[in-house]
This record gives structure tokens, C-alpha cells and sequence, in this order.
């Protein structure tokens, strides 16, 4: 039988007594319309697919982020009056693996200094470098996400965890768990931006000269051999489709990673529960896929997450996983893709820096001041690199996008 553990609303250092916070060991303890109704939405559809509760769901049931893999959920819902009003997507964690913010340094250090690293608290969608929102309270309820910050401090205390940490947070999170005198880390992605373009010509006609010849050269090349991209969505998606991009996904999961997070479960569990957030591109050869990436769809965004090929032909996966995402926003009036972590060769395909941000609390008082110390210093140097990655953009002068 799971037990829950109830902190009462006299730990969370708000003014409100009437606060009590849950800690849920499992997604599936949380009904996907109470945790819904906590994430920003459109329409009845979250905003964002990865902080969707069948998201989380998915990993869970699949056995993708489990205890057994070191993600132990320990999500934190606040409740007023019997009434939910916030929610901390949160795991405790043997490990730092799938988290694409990288703290190993951080824990050899204390672990050489005599002190234990693991387990940590997480809060973040495993395996999934985007942006999202974590402290998910009705607008502009400050203390609602102060609560949540508070709540986390001391679950890591129960839980003899040495930290908390939360990725991909917004900026309003940034600045509110700064106030709480958490600490703050900054990284760099590289996300395209779409001013009402009309046609991928015309976002063409930003870049200097230069750039438009390559850009058009390496579309060409991609599919001189006569493959044809499709798009795939909704209830065109097939199990066959499945089968083929988990192929794709395996190849590049363990040239890259040695093994790949993420089991075929898992893409039927989520097909079956977001099918018309999800868009599969994959290159045909006649009948047969070749290679293939698989997006997630936004309010006004389309994330790329994974890729893979059966066989290696120049250019192809920028073809699909850059320039084909440009083409869906364009015809979609998409605002933003991203594309994924890191990848500086973005640059040169239209993709500017975005800065993306992190929020940390250590327990052990020196060791956190020797973490702020390293962390001001990195802040400084993302900052200095963002600068010169903005002087190198492909576009005509006057002409770069922006966000």
C-alpha cells in the first residue's frame, strides 16, 4: 500500500494555516483533471505538452520514471481548504541522469568533501530539455509558489536529500525562487522565431546572401535521392509509425547516450493520450522510412525532441529536424521552434541563442556558497557567449529575428 506524506500549512512559512501540502508518490495518485486544471491551458488544452499530466503519465506507466529507474515521484500539490491550488512536478533522485543540466561536477565535489550527493529532489520533466512552467499556482499567487519552494526545502530534509533542483523554469520562476534565495543557473538553447512569414522563402529573404545559397543547397542535397518527407499526426499515427521511429530513436539513443531513456511503451501510451499534439516527420525512400523525428505542438510552439535514421544521407537531419520544423510553424503560425539542447551548427540555419534558466537550493550551508561562487562566474561567461553567438547569426544586417 503507498502512504502519503502530509506537511501541515504551519511549515510552508506563508501567513495562510488553511494550507496543507501533499507529497503524491505516483502521477497516477493525482486525477489528470485536478492536475490540469493547475497547468496554463487554451481552450481546455495545456499550453505546454510536456507539464500535461498524460505526459507525466506516460513516463510513469511505461516504467520510463519510475523509483526502479531513480525518478521516485514526489510531486507536491497544495490544497486549500480541501481544494487544489498548486502543484511541484517532483522526483527524488539516485542519480543525474536525463536531466540535460549537468550537476556531476557538483556532486563529486561534495562527495569527495566527505558529504552525500544522492538522493536530490527534481523537479522537471525527465528526459526533456524545454521550458516549461513548475510551480503551477493561479496567476499571480506569489506566496502560493513561495509555499511550494518552502514545502520542497523541507521534503528534502524528510527525505535526506541534499538539494533541490528545478530546470527549464520561466523567468517570473527564476526571479521568485531568487527572492526565496534559491540559486540561479543560466544556459544556452537555440530556438527559430517566426515573424509572420508567409513561406519559408520568405524567411529566407532575412539571411545575408551567403547563407540563403547553403540553406538551399543543403534542402536539396537532403532529398536529391528522390525521398519524400511526410508529415504524421493525430489518428494518422500507426502503431507501424511507432515501430519505425522507435528504430530510428535506438540508433541515435545509443550512438549518443549509450542507452536511450525512453521504451516502446512509451510511444503507444502517449500516442494514444496526446496523438493530436504530436507530429511525426519522417523521409521515405519509396515505401520504406528511413529516418524520422518526433515533435510535440505547443499553444504557439513545436518542440523537436528526438531523431534518427536507418541510414546516413547528407543533410537529412537537418532537413528534418530544422528545416521541415520551420516549414510546420510557418504553415501553422507557430511562434517559436525549439529544437532541442545545445547545437551551436543551429546558428547558421536561423536558429538564434535563448538563454534557458535553473533554479538550486543546497542544504549544507558551505557548499552551496562554493556552488553560488561557481555559479556567478558561469552566469557571466553564458552571458559573454550569448553576445558573441548574436553577432554571428546568418541574417542581413538589421535584420536578426529575435524573441
Amino acid at each position: 500500500m503507498q502512504t502519503r506524506s502530509y506537511l501541515k500549512g504551519s511549515c510552508l512559512n506563508v501567513p495562510e494555516s488553511r494550507l496543507t501540502a501533499i507529497v503524491h508518490p505516483a502521477t497516477a495518485d493525482i486525477p489528470a483533471e485536478r492536475w490540469n486544471s493547475l497547468v496554463p491551458q487554451t481552450n481546455g488544452v495545456p499550453d505546454n505538452p510536456f507539464i500535461d499530466h498524460a505526459f507525466f503519465l506516460a513516463l510513469e506507466q511505461s516504467g520510463c520514471a519510475t523509483g526502479q529507474t531513480g525518478w521516485q515521484p514526489q510531486h507536491i500539490e497544495l490544497q486549500r481548504d480541501g481544494e487544489p491550488v498548486g502543484l511541484m512536478p517532483l522526483f527524488l533522485k539516485s542519480h543525474s541522469q536525463g536531466e540535460y543540466v549537468f550537476d556531476y561536477g557538483w556532486a563529486d565535489a561534495f562527495e569527495r568533501a566527505g558529504g552525500r550527493y544522492y538522493p536530490k529532489l527534481q523537479c522537471s520533466v525527465p528526459f526533456t530539455p524545454a521550458s516549461a512552467p513548475k510551480l503551477l499556482v493561479p496567476s499571480g499567487e506569489l506566496d502560493l509558489s513561495m509555499a511550494l519552494l518552502s514545502t520542497a526545502e523541507e521534503l528534502a530534509a524528510r527525505r535526506s536529500a541534499s538539494s533541490v533542483h528545478a530546470t527549464f523554469v520561466s523567468p517570473e520562476e527564476q526571479s521568485i525562487a531568487e527572492s526565496a534565495g534559491w540559486m540561479v543557473r543560466h544556459d544556452t538553447q537555440f530556438h527559430w522565431h517566426n515573424h509572420d512569414f508567409d513561406s519559408y522563402e520568405a524567411f529566407l529573404e532575412t539571411l545575408a546572401s551567403r547563407k540563403r545559397k547553403t540553406l538551399r543547397r543543403e534542402r536539396r542535397e537532403a532529398l536529391a535521392e528522390g525521398l519524400e518527407v511526410k508529415w504524421i499526426t493525430g489518428s494518422d499515427l500507426t502503431e507501424a509509425h511507432w515501430d519505425a521511429f522507435f528504430e530510428f530513436y535506438q540508433d541515435t539513443g545509443g550512438r549518443k547516450w549509450g542507452r536511450p531513456y525512453l521504451n516502446r511503451t512509451f510511444f503507444s501510451l502517449i500516442s494514444e493520450a496526446m496523438a493530436d499534439r504530436i507530429v511525426l516527420m519522417f523521409a521515405y525512400d519509396g515505401d520504406e522510412p528511413i529516418a524520422g523525428t518526433l515533435n510535440f505542438l505547443g499553444k504557439d510552439t513545436i518542440y523537436g525532441r528526438y531523431w534518427g535514421c536507418t541510414r546516413e544521407v547528407p543533410f537529412l537531419h537537418f532537413e528534418l529536424c530544422y528545416y521541415q520544423a520551420i516549414d510546420f510553424a510557418i504553415a501553422h503560425k507557430l511562434k517559436t521552434v525549439e529544437a532541442g539542447a545545445q547545437g551551436e551548427h543551429k546558428l547558421a540555419r536561423g536558429y538564434e541563442p535563448s538563454q534557458t534558466r535553473s533554479i538550486h537550493w543546497i542544504e549544507n550551508a558551505g557548499f552551496r556558497q562554493a556552488v553560488e561562487d561557481y555559479l556567478t562566474d558561469e552566469r557571466r561567461h553564458v552571458a559573454q557567449n550569448q553576445e558573441i553567438l548574436g553577432r554571428h547569426t546568418p541574417f542581413r544586417k538589421g535584420q536578426r529575428q529575435g524573441n
